[in-house]
């Protein structure tokens, strides 16, 4: 389960940043098409903040839906996954939204 080693990632970044505070909560965007699940982060996040800082913290995850654009109608259209299929019957398309796992706040005590 890699959510683990993330979640322990996501830890680090913001006890980096946080200048030794204790943190109250944090919250995550978690993209669909990232890879990540986010019920095992959530899972994992007690585990990865022991000792920490975020010892005690509440997580609230975002998920962010998966957007692609067809490169021959140039509609955007939801992707439930990495194959692209644009509703004009396309599948040259790029991924605009939802691979992304960002820390969008942080609230310290």
């Amino acid at each position: 389960m890699h959510e683990l080693s993330i979640t322990q990632d996501v830890v680090r970044t913001v006890v980096d940043h946080t200048d030794g505070r204790t943190v109250a909560g944090v919250r995550l965007r978690i993209g669909a098409l990232a890879g990540i699940v986010p019920d095992a982060v959530r899972f994992c996040f007690d585990l990865a903040t022991q000792g920490t800082t975020l010892e005690g913290a509440w997580l609230e995850i975002e998920e962010e839906p998966g957007r692609g654009r067809c490169r021959v109608c140039r509609n955007e259209f939801e992707m439930a996954d990495l194959l692209p299929l644009c509703p004009c019957g396309s599948t040259d398309a790029e991924v605009v939204a939802g691979r992304s796992l960002m820390v969008t706040s942080v609230e310290v005590v």
